[in-house]
């Protein structure tokens, strides 16, 4: 199995059918098709060679979707950079992994320029935007006019397709390792539970360097359908996409629906082609599932978990549990059940699988599950354990084999579909001289689903106010992880052997919610 797979079955099945629309730009798959191999030629020349690494810090483009290809066509490794991240953050990310090539768009030259002035080895940068290449960078277009297509190394199975770094329990970002086995298994999951729409066009609004945004474009480019592509999510250009292109099927976050269902544009926009709408990250409120089906009536609604470790496919919970039937009974409040090919189960502390409706940890096994953390084998170990990935979402599995979670056992904060790790913040705000302790929790909030709080004592005689902590943080970590909210305390509570008991301070926040996530 391996990733390039879907494009030649395009080509040789389907080469003059749309493949992919972006602001205007439009290509055939076999338009697409000598692109990614002129690209790969072009990128075997600049160094790269079998296992090596390619990163891209862009919004989404047809070009993003063309370095997905091509570096594979050409035998290398994706590692799509986080746009929302520090220079610090992506720098770090680049010289962990040894990626030696950057593409970059207009959005991200200035900062590119830092992370190659912070990285041990400074990249060689290709700039993949609409104007003039900035000094010092090679033109994207360029590079592939002049080479000639090169055949496909056909790299696969085992093979390691992807390099995609998440938050770190311990401070510092962690590369999960997926390989062409890995997401190849989770896309046809997906596929088994709810199978592409014939003739679809999907727009891609969720980000590429996610693994739900780049898994969304696999199962479309398995499926051999068109992508449309926006550059990010905004609500006004969602919904000229769906009308103007007539987008079938897209996925989005809550809050993003949210915007949509309140932009101006919505009531006069022709929406009559949207046929499904995926949402995932977060669980979906009731009322906004109501407005939903009162003002996308006949669009299937469903929801899909995962995570960039299961590459990223857990489970899905279909449009028939969002129906009245299915808010009536609760199971729309559910994550779904696990997808076919995937063992999934809840265990307490010591891995044994706990009773039906008994709050535990999920844990997963099956074909899609990393390879591992890139060169961290003890947060590998800690993270699977006798074959099983430990997700660290607690949960409990009720008489049908549907998830509802509860609670999260790791230490991390789901806010706007972003994933934040306590501890990467906490590293941070401990190195402001003023601050003696701190402690980050997630806190209800009704926009973001959770909002990022610290709890700080200050040293003695130290004076610190809450927006010099947010400063502090901005200049080290992405605004997302930056704390919404700072509460200061003259200590935090500790357990006997002097850990932090994070469980009292999120307790007043949480004691009116059903359960301790949003």
């Amino acid at each position: 199995m391996y990733l390039t797979q879907g494009l030649h079955r395009s080509l040789q099945q389907n080469p003059d059918r749309l493949a992919l629309t972006f602001k205007g730009r439009r290509q055939t798959f076999r338009q697409f098709a000598d692109r990614v191999a002129r690209l790969a030629a072009a990128l075997r020349g600049l160094g790269m060679a079998h296992g090596d690494r390619v990163g891209m810090l862009s919004l989404n483009s047809d070009r993003y979707l063309e370095y997905v290809m091509g570096v594979w066509w050409g035998g290398g490794v994706l590692n799509p950079v986080n746009t929302r991240w520090s220079a610090a953050e992506i720098g770090y990310s680049l010289d962990d992994c040894d990626t030696r090539i950057l593409i970059v768009d207009d959005h991200f030259v200035d900062i590119a320029r830092r992370v190659s002035a912070l990285a041990r080895t400074a990249p060689i940068l290709i700039h993949a935007g609409d104007g003039d290449a900035p000094a010092g960078m090679l033109p994207f277009d360029a590079l592939i006019a002049a080479a000639a297509p090169m055949p496909d190394l056909g790299r696969g199975g085992e093979d390691l397709a992807c390099i995609m770094y998440t938050g770190g329990t311990t401070g510092s970002p962690k590369g999960v390792m997926q390989t062409h086995l890995n997401i190849w298994c989770s896309s046809l999951m997906r596929i088994a539970e709810s199978a592409p729409l014939p003739d679809s066009a999907v727009l891609h609004a969720a980000p590429f360097f996610h693994a739900a945004g780049l898994g969304r474009a696999l199962v479309q480019f398995i499926a051999g359908e068109a992508h449309v592509v926006i550059p990010a999510f905004e609500a006004g250009d969602v919904l000229e996409a769906i009308g103007n292109e007539r987008v079938s099927e897209t996925l989005l976050v809550p809050t993003m629906i949210q915007a949509v269902l309140n932009h101006p544009d919505f009531a006069r926009t022709d929406l009559s082609s949207l046929k499904r709408l995926t949402y995932g990250a977060s669980p979906i409120p009731e009322t906004l599932l109501d407005r939903v089906i009162e003002s996308l009536p006949g669009v299937e609604l469903a929801h899909s978990y995962g995570m960039t470790e299961a590459c990223p496919s857990v489970s899905a919970n279909p449009p028939a549990n969002h129906d009245e039937a299915g808010r009536k009974s609760g199971l729309y409040r559910s994550i779904g059940r696990g997808l076919p090919g995937l063992m999934v189960k809840v265990v307490d502390a010591l891995g044994n699988e706990v009773p039906r409706g008994t709050v535990g940890e999920i844990v997963v096994r099956g074909p899609n599950v990393m390879a591992g953390y890139w060169n961290r084998p003890e947060e590998t170990a800690q993270a699977l354990r006798d074959g099983w990935l430990h997700t660290g979402d607690g949960a409990y599995m009720d008489a049908q084999g549907y998830l509802y979670i509860v609670d999260r056992i790791k230490d991390m904060i789901v806010s706007g579909g972003e994933n934040v790790y306590s501890a990467e913040v906490e590293n941070v705000i401990v190195r402001h001289p003023a601050v003696a302790a701190c402690a980050v929790i997630g806190i209800p909030h009704e926009t973001w689903g959770e909002a990022v709080h610290a709890v700080i004592v200050r040293k003695p005689g130290a004076t610190l106010a809450e927006e010099e902590v947010r400063e502090h943080c901005r200049q080290a970590i992405a605004g997302y992880k930056c704390p919404k909210t700072v509460e200061f305390r003259d200590q935090l509570p500790l357990s006997g052997a002097g850990k932090v008991l994070k469980r009292e301070i999120r307790a007043p926040y949480w004691a009116d919610k059903a359960r301790a996530v949003n």
